[in-house]
């Protein structure tokens, strides 16, 4: 059947002379794989659309969709959200990046999830329009949140009493752990802030230095290696952490 909807580029392989096949998170249908046809050509009318598929660009897409196969086709596609600076500003782009792996990393099956979707769109959105200071505190504020879409949630009991961020259980203990999957001070009081933040454009309120910023995110890629089956690490993060510094 032929369906229309959004859907956000994970990752592009190319496939024979001309054709690619992309990775795309939907609005309709969750992660999915789709051939796309003749976009690597060169014409007299300038290159093909290859250039749509880049990791993270939002589409509008016409698809053919079969629930049998893993394989769909694209009928039609186009911006859905043209970028101004995530393709282009380096600091930008290596966030995206980091954001585009986690999602390839935590999401494993095509099950739908429209709220996932929404919170991811809204997010590259908001990164491509964001200033200085809410860029660099982007990477955690979306490792954190996309946790809740995810069915992993930390639950935000900080108090005095509840004080140190247990990364194995994803809530708040009065009491170190007896293993070592945990975060205390500043850095649990850091994480309690970041879980209350409901706006990207509020994170230019949390004045962290590169050197917290690096220990928060070790830990909250932790949190995402006890909690799901062969996570292992990222690629797009010594980039980051060089970019970001």
């Amino acid at each position: 059947m032929i369906f229309k909807t959004k859907g956000i580029v994970l990752r592009a392989i190319k496939y024979g002379e001309t054709s690619l096949v992309v990775s795309m998170y939907t609005e309709l249908f969750g992660l999915q794989s789709y051939m796309v046809n003749g976009v690597r050509t060169y014409t007299k009318k300038g290159p093909g659309k290859a250039n749509l598929f880049q990791s993270a660009a939002i589409l509008d897409l016409v698809i053919y969709h079969n629930d049998l196969k893993n394989l769909q086709r694209l009928r039609e596609f186009k911006w859905s959200y043209l970028y101004k600076n995530i393709l282009s500003d380096v600091r930008k782009n290596a966030v995206a990046l980091f954001m585009v792996e986690l999602l390839q990393k935590s999401i494993k099956q095509p099950e739908t999830n429209a709220s996932l979707f929404y919170f991811v769109e809204d997010a590259f959105i908001h990164l491509d329009q964001a200033n200085e200071m809410v860029m660099a505190n982007f990477p955690l504020f979306f490792a954190l949140h996309l946790t809740s879409f995810l069915g992993l949630q930390m639950n935000d009991n900080y108090s005095k009493k509840n004080a140190i961020l247990d990364l194995q259980e994803g809530n708040f203990v009065p009491e170190i752990t007896a293993h070592p999957h945990y975060l205390e001070g500043q850095f649990s009081d850091f994480t309690s802030q970041l879980l209350k933040v409901r706006q990207p454009s509020e994170l230019d309120q949390l004045k962290l230095n590169h050197t917290i910023r690096r220990t928060l995110l070790h830990a909250y890629l932790t949190f995402y290696a006890l909690h799901i089956e062969d996570f292992g690490s990222l690629k797009s993060l010594p980039v980051l952490q060089e970019v970001l510094r």
